[in-house]
């Protein structure tokens, strides 16, 4: 497909940047498709960082959880989140473990994010769970049982 390069000298002038062209000035020497950078396959900077992590519990049980930078906020849905820290070799170590019925407001009655941080946190793994209080509880719990987490012990103390 061929889209014409814009060029001010073909058209009238305007109030304003043409918008409504296919093609715009990206700098005085660079002309990007606006299309292909809208749409086109687009790097990301950081590959490092897993998006998904598969949590054992102590039953064998495997639940997984997205991870997120620690100032992440959510959808006030429930879940279960933890307070994770990342190893050199790239895995993890659960810093707080949570259930909660809102996972925007998560840190209402648990360990704080400054309680965690302190503890080593540097990210947030946490996964929206509809399938009831118990459900959650008994995850957890699972969870808790298999890494105990020291805020977990801190805060169960």
């Amino acid at each position: 497909m061929f889209f014409p390069t814009w060029n001010p000298r073909n058209f009238p002038p305007r109030n304003g940047p043409p918008f409504d062209s296919a093609v715009l000035p990206w700098s005085s020497s660079t002309t990007v498709n606006l299309i292909t950078k809208l749409f086109g396959r687009h790097s990301h900077e950081d590959h490092s960082l897993p998006s998904c992590y598969n949590w054992p519990g102590q039953s064998g049980k495997q639940y997984q959880f997205e991870i997120y930078p620690l100032d992440t906020g959510f959808r006030p849905m429930p879940g279960v989140y933890i307070y994770a820290k990342q190893l050199e070799d790239g895995d993890w170590v659960p810093i707080y473990i949570a259930a909660t019925r809102d996972l925007h407001q998560r840190l209402e009655g648990h360990t704080t994010l400054t309680e965690a941080v302190s503890h080593g946190a540097t990210h947030l793994h946490a996964h929206y769970c509809n399938a009831g209080q118990a459900a959650r509880c008994t995850e957890e719990q699972d969870l808790i049982h298999r890494w105990q987490p020291v805020c977990n012990e801190v805060f169960q103390n």
